[in-house]
């Protein structure tokens, strides 16, 4: 956490607060204001752009220790990509009076305005769908707006222009009077966003936007080339090694990165292509960092706004999935740390989730305002978290104070915040059926590969089908592990999201796995890594593998939309590069071209998913009436604790004493309506912050190499 802030920086005084007041300008600021009782955050007054994470003049401030360097690794050589083949009451602890006194002061929320239209007559969700999945008619743009459809001329913020091509009749909308507008619509078959998404009846075909805001070598592998040599293997490595390599502009190549590895012309180019969700992979330093984490803090955020303008001028739904935890969820790469696991395992894995959890509550409270709860309707709350390590109650403990946090922020219903989507630990999809009953949209997210089952998979691609087409032995796989398993699911647990996927039936690619050097279990890695080469069979059999597993899992997104270049200029991943394979033949122009594949290739299910679901699985009847014999099995704090030496309730932890950082919003020009990234003003609750006078073990240590609890830095040893 940051320093103090500079006496002379705090007014003596605050100004009255005057709710008419914009600030233009959206900062990151905070509010000294008495711990007890909390000051509603509609009193607190704007103070722009205040030093984050400041306390009082006279109060002590309280660090998280230096993280220790060149921790010994001690995770097993695996894949760095996902792992497996199938597949409030608001709680928090106690604090003890000693405690209390010992926090002086702490700091509350500034309220966040910017200014933007007062006609925001497009937000809310409401609607019905009006259409049977498959077409909502001719798609008719708004009038006089700055819109158009297919051939029309586009000119990106930097002045270039591109050409929008879209043959399904999908149409942008840029409305600089409502820049929160929610007309457009990606094709025929999408209602636009103002629309509500009927699950079970509208047609998802999604695709990840991933190594944007988390970063993964196979993804940007140009990046981590440079710094290999130095040891960069995740980000937390190029972090601390660009930070160090001013002459290149340090971490500024981090932001250089979020402005050019995507840009508009991608959103585009993903509405044109048939497509109408995108997953979007973002880290917690979004909105903040301790003291010793090397990540870039809070520059993402103004890109991942961007991204969620995109989408909403496009006429994309976005599924934002959190893909970092502090202290690493699973010790792979894509968790910002690689070879570390203490979160909800290890001495400090309770400490983790409980700063975890808030950062899960600060994304919510901005996605559920009436600007975004269109355009974000889903929100993954923690990508594959090793269930095997954590354990599966100490997991749905965890998702369990998540939801009951979102639900207090949001309320119960269809339309109220976004679904909660939980992962199914790696472990598959089947083992979480009959998980919290009657909650209200929970969803389950499930990854499925073969890359990643051990097996070489050497069997070719590019053999006759039963339908004629090429490529018979995967996608016939593919059709017979996965379609029967997502269509049981989606009838026994609910709405059910295929979150990840690829063309890598195999785990040839540059980086795929690690940085460091590994031999791929396929031998044939040179010939699917050069696919400048291959010829028409092997691109017919990839198209097909790709059409059956889009119908196999009846709500796919693929990973991923685009693959960087290396360094000698070439995508050397092209397996899972959905751009590329659109590009060059092997990913379907038209993605409703999957449906009925499984069937044209003989695979049936005995139990058909017919696209009904319960009425609380999407937020009516019954929905929230979670009984209370399932929620008593799942305490928070959990039960126990994996690796960690000590029940949860002596463990170091953290108290409810800290700063609430607010998301800013974007800004926009100004007007009399005013957004500040808060949807629930009654959340006045204080954020998990470190115990005065407590020496805490390595957050990001390997659990075999930190210490046991520490006396007196948990509320009840105190």
């Amino acid at each position: 956490m940051s320093s103090l802030v500079p006496e002379d920086s705090i007014p003596s005084t605050p100004a009255a607060p005057d709710n008419n007041v914009l600030v233009d300008t959206p900062g990151w600021g905070v509010n000294n204001a008495p711990l007890h009782p909390p000051t509603p955050l509609a009193n607190l007054t704007p103070l722009g752009t205040s030093p984050r994470d400041s306390l009082t003049p006279s109060a002590t401030a309280y660090l998280v220790p230096e993280t220790e360097k060149n921790l010994e690794e001690n995770v097993a050589d695996e894949p760095e990509r996902r792992r497996y083949l199938f597949g409030r009451p608001r709680v928090w602890f106690a604090v003890a009076a000693a405690v209390v006194v010992v926090v002086l002061a702490v700091v509350l929320p500034v309220y966040f305005t910017v200014a933007k239209p007062k006609n925001n007559t497009s937000s809310g969700g409401g609607g019905n769908g009006g259409n049977n999945g498959n077409d909502t008619g001719t798609p008719k743009p708004p009038k006089g707006l700055t819109t158009g459809g297919d051939g029309s001329t586009i000119i990106m913020e930097n002045g270039t222009e591109f050409t929008y091509h879209n043959p399904f009749g999908g149409f942008w909308v840029w409305d600089p009077q409502n820049p929160f507008n929610d007309n457009a619509q990606p094709n025929s078959w999408t209602p636009p966003l103002n629309t509500t998404w009927k699950w079970g009846v509208h047609k998802l075909y999604g695709v990840n936007i991933g190594g944007w805001f988390v970063l993964e070598p196979f993804i940007s592998p140009a990046l981590f080339q440079r710094y290999a040599d130095a040891g960069a293997i995740d980000e937390w490595t190029i972090s601390t090694l660009m930070a160090a390599d001013t002459t290149n502009g340090g971490l500024a190549q981090l932001e250089h990165h979020y402005d050019t590895f995507i840009t508009e012309q991608d959103f585009a180019e993903i509405a044109g292509a048939g497509l109408n969700w995108i997953r979007i992979p973002i880290p917690w330093w979004a909105i903040d960092v301790w003291d010793g984490e090397p990540f870039l803090p809070r520059t993402c955020w103004k890109y991942i706004l961007r991204a969620f303008q995109w989408a909403r001028k496009y006429g994309l739904r976005i599924m934002i999935d959190l893909h970092t935890a502090p202290g690493s969820q699973n010790a792979f790469n894509h968790s910002g740390k690689k070879a570390t696991f203490n979160f909800l395992s290890g001495p400090m894995g309770y400490a983790n989730a409980q700063r975890m959890v808030n950062y899960i509550r600060i994304f919510t409270e901005f996605i559920s305002q009436p600007e975004y709860v269109n355009v974000a309707p889903v929100f993954g709350i923690i990508n594959e978290p090793r269930v095997g390590t954590i354990g599966k109650e100490t997991l749905t403990s965890f998702n369990l104070e998540v939801y009951r946090i979102m639900r207090e922020i949001t309320g119960i219903g269809e339309g109220k915040g976004p679904y909660v989507a939980i992962s199914d630990g790696t472990s598959g999809p089947s083992d979480w059926v009959g998980l919290l009953p009657n909650a209200d949209r929970l969803a389950l997210d499930t990854h499925l590969y073969f890359a990643f089952d051990g097996q070489p998979n050497t069997d070719p691609i590019n053999v006759p089908a039963q339908d004629g087409q090429m490529g018979g032995v995967w996608p016939g796989r593919v059709c017979a592990a996965w379609k029967g398993l997502m269509n049981t699911v989606q009838t026994d647990f609910g709405v059910t999201l295929a979150g990840e996927y690829s063309n890598g039936y195999n785990d040839c690619g540059f980086y795929l796995r690690s940085v460091e050097p590994y031999t791929p279990s396929n031998p044939n890695c040179a010939f699917w890594n050069d696919w400048q080469n291959w010829d028409q069979a092997t691109k017919d059999g990839l198209l097909s593998s790709a059409l059956a597993s889009m119908d196999a899992l009846e709500t796919p997104f693929f990973w991923t939309w685009k693959i960087g270049n290396t360094l000698n200029g070439k995508v050397e991943a092209p397996l899972w590069s959905y751009k590329l394979g659109l590009d060059n033949g092997w990913m379907p122009k038209d993605p409703r071209k999957s449906q009925g594949k499984c069937a044209a290739l003989g695979v049936t299910v005995a139990k058909p998913f017919d696209g009904n679901y319960l009425s609380w699985q999407t937020g009516g009847n019954g929905a929230g009436n979670i009984p209370p014999s399932a929620t008593s099995l799942f305490p928070w704090p959990p039960a126990t604790i994996s690796n960690a030496g000590a029940v949860p309730s002596l463990l170091p932890q953290y108290i409810p004493a800290g700063s609430i950082h607010t998301l800013p919003p974007p800004a926009f020009t100004a007007t009399n309506v005013k957004i500040n990234g808060w949807y629930d003003s009654g959340d006045t609750a204080p954020a998990p912050t470190p115990i005065p006078g407590c020496s805490y073990p390595n957050a990001w240590g390997a659990p075999n190499d930190l210490p046991l609890p520490i006396a007196g830095c948990s509320p009840k040893s105190r």
